[in-house]
């Protein structure tokens, strides 16, 4: 089973103005009003940017690597809608025209998590306009839904050959998630963890036994921590184990908007954040040792029938003019030295191969 896995695809504010639909561009955060500022900003970083964009650019190089897997998972940290109000409390709010969905049709995502903290930025009608569109595009979703049973339902990929993908996707509060996101009894919202407990995984882990049919794998993509630094809490660690240990296969963290460091864990793989792949944040200062310009793809190999990690390759890259262009070989070349340095303490090891791609070793 060949999967890929990715971080944060954000397509809204600035990505959103180059595609061939936009939402009105009008912002409420505190510095910027206008979302073609961040157009802006990139273009003054790397060059002009074209305008009403074919629905695969912003995948550019990482294309053909996504397309030869058998599934593709990443988390949306977007609505999709042009309806709603800004959520008063927040001062970032991300959303995507409708009309641009091919965008994520082309890269053909077969699971999008929506357990983050911005896909109720558009209150609950943007989360119910996301759903929809989502719905008709044959992109199955995760971690949300218009009441609480739908928010916690996985989400189920055939792989043929009595093969199947299930994801449950889930998020914590320490990623900026509000409490009051959480789905309800007659209300849509997000499946949001109350704590990062023994209690907490064993409930997860009775939904999992619930879902799992003979030849799954399980996937448990979990939006937590903070946007920068390379240290992963002990909660997390701990909750990351009890999962693996009580049957998931993989545990795909994201938040950061870098990478962090991986663990294998009884043979199966836990990333504890996989950083931003698809971003506006070209051009924006700040953070610059942790290089968030630079994006990885997580291509995963698991063993049939018992989900330990066969493989894990990285494929690097840099987001540039909003578009993933293959990384240089000093770049990829730092991110295999920082990833390796981050992840020893965990018993992984990442290295450089022949090819340009970063490659793990476990013990």
């Amino acid at each position: 089973m060949r999967l890929f896995l990715c971080g944060d695809v954000m397509t809204g504010r600035g990505i959103d103005q180059v595609m061939p639909y936009s939402v009105d561009p009008v912002l409420h955060e505190p510095w910027v009003e206008d979302a073609r500022r961040y157009v802006e900003l990139a273009e003054e970083a790397s060059g002009p940017i074209p305008r009403a964009v074919e629905p695969s650019y912003i995948w550019g190089d990482a294309l053909a690597a996504m397309l030869a897997a058998d599934a593709r998972i990443a988390n949306l940290e977007t609505a999709v809608t042009a309806r709603g109000e800004p959520w008063p409390s927040k001062g970032i709010h991300y959303r995507m025209h409708p009309a641009n969905v091919a965008c994520l049709s082309a890269a053909r995502l077969d699971v999008c998590s929506l357990a983050n903290n911005h896909v109720l930025d558009w209150g609950r009608t943007g989360l119910v306009d996301t759903l929809e569109t989502l719905r008709a595009a044959g992109i199955r979703t995760a971690g949300a839904g218009r009441d609480a049973d739908k928010a916690q339902a996985p989400a189920v990929v055939d792989l043929g050959s009595g093969s199947r993908l299930v994801v449950f996707a889930l998020a914590h509060g320490s990623s900026g998630t509000l409490s009051s996101w959480a789905a309800r009894a007659g209300q849509p919202g997000v499946d949001l963890l109350a704590d990062l407990s023994d209690r907490t995984a064993d409930r997860i882990m009775d939904r999992v036994r619930d879902a799992r049919r003979v030849g799954d794998a399980v996937v448990a993509s979990i939006h937590w921590g903070s946007n920068w630094g390379y240290e992963i809490p002990p909660d997390h660690v701990r909750f990351a184990h009890a999962l693996i240990d009580g049957g998931v296969d993989i545990v795909h963290g994201h938040s950061s908007h870098h990478p962090r460091p991986i663990e294998v864990h009884r043979g199966k793989l836990v990333l504890y954040g996989c950083g931003d792949f698809i971003d506006d944040y070209e051009g924006i200062t700040g953070y610059e040792e942790f290089r968030g310009d630079l994006a990885l793809a997580y291509l995963v190999t698991l063993a049939p029938a018992t989900g330990q990690l066969a493989s894990l390759r990285l494929a690097p890259y840099r987001l540039r003019r909003f578009r993933l262009e293959r990384a240089s070989t000093a770049d990829a070349t730092w991110l295999a030295g920082t990833l390796d340095a981050v992840s020893r303490e965990l018993g992984s090891r990442v290295e450089l191969t022949s090819g340009g791609d970063l490659a793990l070793r476990w013990s």
